[in-house]
């Protein structure tokens, strides 16, 4: 569906696109969250492990990234935890507190990480996404604690 079909659909909500993210995301498909990005949207995830891109500019470049990144992750999600949702003065934006939990499919490990986002929709679609994610806690569930401490520069 294009972009002006689904404005046609009618304009979501910030929480309804949010809603719409987590069922996508315990889908565990692989569109999980492709179809809520606008064309020109930017995702930022400001603490990124050392080595990954902190900014995309645009759906596609976001996706050419979160496709590699789901193909190659031992996870199958199975709740997200809503948290907490914050309205902001501005009724594009919402704040959004979450934890992903699921099993790390290569060991059995269930484990669970935490999460907040400022998403900003317009018409329906995402057009700023910006991500905090607790990468230490991924790297942890994914038996990868120690890698990715040895990228770290030294204090």
């Amino acid at each position: 569906m294009n972009e002006q079909a689904k404005a046609a659909a009618g304009p979501r909500t910030p929480r309804e696109v949010f809603a719409h993210m987590r069922q996508q995301w315990l889908a565990n498909g692989a569109d999980a969250g492709d179809t809520l990005l606008a064309e020109d949207a930017v995702v930022e995830t400001p603490f990124a492990a050392p080595g990954h891109p902190r900014r995309f500019d645009g759906r596609e470049e976001f996706l050419a990234f979160a496709a590699a990144g789901r193909a190659s992750l031992p996870v199958r999600f199975e709740e997200c935890r809503e948290l907490a949702i914050h309205e902001t003065t501005d009724p594009q934006v919402i704040v959004v507190e979450y934890e992903l939990a699921g099993t790390v499919t290569t060991t059995g490990r269930q484990a669970s990480a935490p999460f907040i986002s400022v998403l900003r929709v317009r018409d329906g679609l995402i057009t700023e996404w910006r991500e905090y994610q607790n990468t230490l806690a991924i790297a942890h569930a994914l038996g990868q604690l120690p890698a990715l401490l040895a990228t770290m520069p030294p204090a």
